[in-house]
C-alpha cells in the first residue's frame, strides 16, 4: 500500500518571500511587544511550504487603567490559543479558499528579542497546533538580531518525545528518567529556504539599474592612460576596524546569566523539596517501627492490633514541583550560549590580530 503523502515528515521549510515580508513588517511595528499570527501553505513532498500569512489581532490595553507593556505582550503571547482568534483564524481561512489561495494551516510565528522566546507560552501555543495537525511549525523572528542587516528567520517544532509527555503533564523525576526526556528534546530546528515566484524573479531581473553620476573622463591617447591608469574607487569600511566589544554580544551574556540564576533557582527549589520529602520519610519510618513495636507488645498482651496504615492520614508527603520549567531554562541556556559563540567568532579575531600592539614587550 503506497503511504500517504501526508504522512512522510518534512525536512525543511520554504518561506515566500512575501511572507518574509509580511512577518518582519509587523513585528518591527509591534517591537517591543510580541507579535503573532497564522502562515498557511502546504506540505509537498517533505518541504513544508508557506505562501501566506496574516497577523492575530490582539487586545488594545494602553487605555486599560493600570495596564502596562508587559500585560501586551502576555496578551499577544498568547494569542494564537485565544479563543476568538481561533474563531478569527477559521474565517480568515475560509475567505482565503474563496479566492483559491492555499489555505491549509501550517503553524503560527512568533517575534523574539534577542533569542528570548522559549517558554512556557511558546511551547503551549506550538502544542496547540501541532495535536490538531503534526505539520506545523512555528516561525521565530528576531527583531533585535535582523535590525543588524542579517535576517533571522527560524522555524522549529516540538520533538514526539516532548509531545508525549507534555500531554500527560508529567514532569517529576520519575517520569523524566523513565523517559530519558532531556532539555536538548524538547524542540527541532529546521532549514529554511526563502523562495521567490518566477514571475518576481523575473520582475527583478528587469529592473534598471542606477544611472551613473555624471559622465566619466576618457582617456585622449595611450600614453594619457599608461601614465595615468585607471583606478577603481575605494569604498572604506573602518566598522571591521573597530575593537569595542559587540552592544549585542554584551546583552546575551546578561540575558544568560539571567537564564542561569533562574535555573539555579529552579534547582534550588527541587532541592528543598528532596529535603522535605527526607525528613517527612524519616518521620513516617519512625512512627511504623513505633506502631509494630505496639502491635508486637499488643500481640503479646492478645489484643487488638493497631492499623499500620494510618501514617497516610497523619502525614502529607510534600507534593514535587514541575521539573518543565527548568527544562525550558536549560534550553534558553543553550540558545544563548549558541548566540554568544556566534558573536564571538569576529570579535576574538580582531583581538588575536592585534594582540601584539596590546600586550608589552
Amino acid at each position: 500500500m503506497v503511504e500517504s503523502l501526508k504522512d512522510v515528515p518534512f525536512k525543511a521549510v520554504r518561506v515566500e518571500a512575501l511572507v518574509v515580508m509580511k512577518i518582519v513588517k509587523h513585528c518591527s511595528t509591534s517591537f517591543p511587544t510580541t507579535a503573532t499570527g497564522s502562515i498557511v501553505g502546504m506540505d509537498k513532498e517533505g518541504v513544508l511550504e508557506v505562501t501566506n500569512t496574516f497577523p492575530f489581532p490582539t487586545v488594545d490595553v494602553a487605555n486599560v487603567e493600570g495596564s502596562h507593556q508587559n500585560d501586551a505582550s502576555a496578551i499577544a503571547a498568547a494569542a494564537p490559543r485565544a479563543k476568538a482568534n481561533i474563531v478569527y483564524q477559521n474565517e480568515m481561512i475560509r475567505h482565503l479558499k474563496e479566492v483559491n489561495v492555499d489555505a491549509n494551516n501550517v503553524g503560527w510565528y512568533v517575534s523574539a528579542t534577542m533569542g528570548n522566546f522559549v517558554n512556557s507560552s511558546f511551547i503551549e501555543n506550538q502544542y496547540h497546533y501541532q495535536r490538531e495537525n503534526e505539520h506545523t511549525v512555528a516561525l521565530v523572528h528576531d527583531v533585535s538580531r535582523s535590525s543588524q542587516g542579517a535576517l533571522s528567520l527560524r522555524a522549529f517544532k516540538l520533538t514526539p518525545k516532548f509531545m508525549a509527555a507534555f500531554k500527560e503533564g508529567k514532569f517529576t523525576t520519575e517520569s523524566l528518567q523513565k523517559s530519558k526526556l532531556s532539555f536538548k528534546d524538547t524542540l527541532v530546528e529546521f532549514p529554511i529556504e526563502v523562495h521567490n515566484s518566477h514571475l518576481l524573479t523575473s520582475f527583478l531581473h528587469q529592473l534598471p539599474a542606477a544611472p551613473t553620476a555624471g559622465d566619466l573622463p576618457l582617456p585622449t591617447s595611450l600614453s594619457d592612460l599608461e601614465r595615468d591608469p585607471i583606478k577603481m574607487p575605494l569604498h572604506p569600511s573602518t566598522d571591521i576596524l573597530d575593537l569595542s566589544i559587540d552592544p549585542f554580544l554584551e546583552k546575551t551574556c546578561d540575558l544568560l546569566l539571567e537564564s542561569i540564576e533562574s535555573h539555579y533557582t529552579e534547582l534550588n527549589n527541587h532541592q528543598y523539596y528532596q529535603r522535605q520529602l527526607t525528613r517527612e520519610q524519616a518521620k513516617i519510618t519512625a512512627w511504623q517501627t513505633k506502631r509494630k513495636a505496639e502491635n508486637a507488645a499488643r500481640a503479646a498482651a492478645k489484643q487488638q492490633p493497631l492499623p499500620e496504615d494510618d501514617w497516610q492520614r497523619i502525614f502529607k508527603l510534600p507534593q514535587e514541583p514541575s521539573r518543565l520549567e527548568g527544562m525550558l531554562n536549560a534550553k534558553q541556556v543553550e540558545q544563548y550560549s549558541k548566540q554568544i559563540d556566534g558573536f564571538t567568532a569576529n570579535v576574538s579575531a580582531k583581538m588575536f590580530a592585534v594582540r601584539g600592539n596590546l600586550l608589552p614587550e
